[in-house]
Parts: C-alpha cells; structure tokens; sequence
C-alpha cells in the first residue's frame, strides 16, 4: 500500500512517499519515512489525531504533529492589537 507521510514547518514542508506492507501501522510509517522526528509530538491521518497503533490503508497521509510554537487565542489576541 501506498502511504505519504507529511512534516510541515512555518514556510515549508517535507513528503516522502512509502511503500508499506498490508496491515502497517503508522509506527511503520514513521520507522520508514526518514524524516527528523526530534520535534514530533503527535501523529494524525488527514487530520484525524491517531495513535503509533493506529492502521493505515492504502493512500493515507501521516502527519507529523508539531508542538504549537503561540497559543491560538494569544495569537489572535495580538494580531487583534496590531490592527489597531
């Protein structure tokens, strides 16, 4: 099964395509893709938070989950004081 597996960061981001085995898991996929995994802190299938246990199916995308850098409603609360 086909499986992209997806970091992003601010301005960019990184894909690599995988070729998995029927019944991998989303650890499979994050064993296998490469990427650098140092400030992952969750992983989600096209968006869906999931677990390392998680099944995949064949054209999933993974997604490496990064830790939120502002809290959202702080942030709005200061792009809010700019405008003004």
């Amino acid at each position: 099964m086909r499986v992209e597996v997806v970091l992003a960061f601010p301005r960019t981001h990184r894909s690599v395509e995988l070729e998995l085995p029927a019944g991998a898991r989303v650890a499979d996929a994050i064993d296998a893709c490469g990427l650098p995994l140092d400030a992952v802190d969750g992983y989600a299938v096209f968006g869906e938070r999931v677990t390392a246990n998680t099944a995949l199916r064949d054209g999933d995308r993974v997604e490496l989950l990064r830790p939120l850098q502002v809290d959202p409603k702080d942030a709005r609360r200061l792009r809010a004081a700019r405008a003004r």
